[in-house]
């Protein structure tokens, strides 16, 4: 006989009222509804107790790939902390040629940034990983005329802690020690994953080969995770591709538990994954769903589409309802990029 909490959190989801959950009926409405609740976001996400600083930008080399290179570059995101990330560029570039950006983000058990940009790092767990999640769209990406920035997300790849600094946890994050320390702190590992990002698209724009109107956004799992925080965080973000990351949270992240980095502090309480995307909105917004992806929920598909419709619904309200897709592809838990791709290519290349 076990005593266990599961039901009594259920019921207090279920009771909750969720102030920020969408319910505007105008563009006007939109408008409130989306300043006050990004106001409120700043404040669970930890961003008052985060500090700009100077960027500082090194390159630590450049290396000819197939068709692009790839150069490691190094940014402070706040005083201390330094953010890893791989910049792959087409090799046909035409002088003074400013290029659509985007920024590919990983997620869980694939070594971080080298998963993305196709390098196993001589690792044959990442290896496996590329091919079992089809998780190399950094170069995807390259391949189709983008510049990309790969990071390295706090607790991932050169930014593990020390409790994960060996070789046998190249694949492990250092998600449950960023949390519980930051928890008490009145941060959380959501709020600062945003925050650097944020502080990346900073530097994008500082570059003369990036389009300023041209910044874009994807990623799997828990790179789904950043894509879907940042575009709801940054209007200079103009596209987000969100895969295997949308779904009712009750299902998804209370009945399952999922890694620590997935729990904001009082979100539950305010709102679900659908609300948090329609502050993209009036931007562009891909998710694609893995019919079989257990990460899902119990209702598998079923507990997918009432979010994304939240999404079209704030969408309709600025008659901006071409900019929303939802692909659902047969498959588990992985990237597809069969629509997505060609869609993201289509917002930005015409």
């Amino acid at each position: 006989m076990y005593y266990t909490t599961e039901a009594y959190f259920k019921e207090k989801f279920d009771n909750a009222y969720r102030p920020f959950a969408l319910r505007a009926q105008s563009a006007e409405e939109y408008v409130k509804w989306k300043k006050d609740f990004r106001a409120l976001l700043e404040k669970l996400l930890g961003f008052q107790k985060m500090t700009r600083c100077e960027a500082m930008p090194i390159s630590l080399g450049i290396e000819q790939m197939d068709g692009y290179t790839r150069e490691k570059i190094v940014i402070h995101t706040e005083p201390g902390i330094e953010m890893p990330f791989f910049l792959l560029k087409p090799s046909n570039v035409k002088p003074g040629e400013r290029l659509a950006a985007l920024i590919a983000t990983h997620g869980h058990d694939c070594g971080g940034k080298m998963a993305i940009c196709g390098m196993d790092g001589g690792y044959l767990e990442i290896r496996d990983r590329i091919a079992k999640y089809n998780c190399d769209y950094g170069v995807q990406f390259v391949k189709k005329g983008f510049i990309v920035f790969a990071p390295d997300a706090r607790g991932f790849g050169e930014r593990a802690e020390k409790y994960e600094q060996n070789d046998q946890s190249v694949l492990h994050s250092s998600c449950a020690y960023i949390n519980s320390m930051a928890y008490p702190l009145g941060l959380c590992q959501t709020g600062m994953w945003t925050w650097d990002l944020m502080r990346l698209v900073d530097y994008i724009l500082t570059r003369d080969d990036v389009d300023a109107a041209r910044v874009n956004c994807a990623g799997l799992s828990g790179g789904g995770l950043q894509s879907l925080w940042l575009g709801a965080m940054d209007e200079r973000v103009k596209n987000v591709i969100i895969s295997g990351y949308f779904y009712g949270y009750k299902q998804a992240l209370l009945e399952m538990f999922n890694c620590s980095c997935n729990y904001v502090p009082h979100l539950f309480e305010n709102a679900d994954i659908g609300d948090i995307a329609s502050l993209a909105a009036n931007r562009g917004i891909f998710i694609e769903t893995g019919d079989k992806d257990p990460l899902n929920g119990e209702g598998g598909v079923e507990n997918v589409i009432p979010q994304v419709n939240t999404v079209k619904k704030a969408a309709a309200l600025l008659h901006n309802e071409k900019s929303i897709a939802h692909h659902v592809f047969p498959g588990p838990h992985q990237w597809c990029g069969e629509k997505a791709i060609p869609w993201m290519c289509e917002r930005n290349f015409g």
